[in-house]
């Protein structure tokens, strides 16, 4: 009875391991993010004149076209750190060290919770036109949403380590819905500053 019952939870082990694999019901999450932040995006910027393009709530704060350039920059960074830990070898510790970071992510991102500085290569320092924002961001972001359809890699038992400690080590699945999430959360910003007084009409 020993034996048959060690064997039965060895022949468990295999299926009760957490699955690697993006689930059908997780891609239509990401997929759905990518098309919600898109649209959000253009809206945001949609009918902006070149006067509130530029204008900045205070010095140190960024106007809609800073923001928006950021969007762009942040989006090739953050895909490029998921294609950056499918092309490294797999984490056996996977699980263990990215358990509850897309909760977290998912509650923070959107929220605006967490204010943090931008690292230095998504600063918004090019002085970018709407046109040249939106034709970049399509550009990405047809390449992101054909990987988000498509791959059937094991995306979460690949890693990279995130620059900001608070987030640690995540896994690829998570950098993808980095990429969604964090364009919402900038969406917000650039309701923030249309909102702010002095915003010109």
């Amino acid at each position: 009875m020993k034996w048959l019952t060690l064997l039965s939870l060895l022949s468990c082990l295999p299926l009760c391991a957490a699955d690697s694999h993006m689930s059908a019901e997780e891609r239509t999450k990401v997929l759905n993010w990518l098309d919600e932040s898109h649209k959000e995006f253009f809206a945001s910027i949609d009918g902006v004149t070149d006067e509130q393009w530029k204008w900045k709530p205070a010095p140190e704060r960024w106007s809609v076209g800073e923001t928006a350039e950021h969007i762009v920059l942040a989006e090739a960074m953050l895909f490029d750190f998921v294609q950056k830990a499918v092309t490294a070898p797999p984490n056996p510790a996977w699980e263990e060290q990215t358990k509850g970071k897309t909760e977290f992510i998912v509650r923070v991102m959107p929220s605006r919770q967490g204010k943090a500085q931008a690292p230095e290569p998504i600063v918004p320092r090019q002085g970018l036109t709407r046109a040249q924002v939106k034709q970049r961001f399509e550009k990405q972001r047809a390449a992101i949403l054909k990987f988000a359809t498509d791959t059937q890699v094991a995306l979460k038992e690949y890693t990279a380590d995130h620059p900001f400690p608070v987030f640690g080590t995540l896994n690829a699945y998570q950098w993808l819905i980095y990429v969604p999430l964090h364009t919402i959360r900038h969406d917000k910003q650039i309701a923030e500053v249309k909102a702010t007084p002095g915003y010109p009409n």
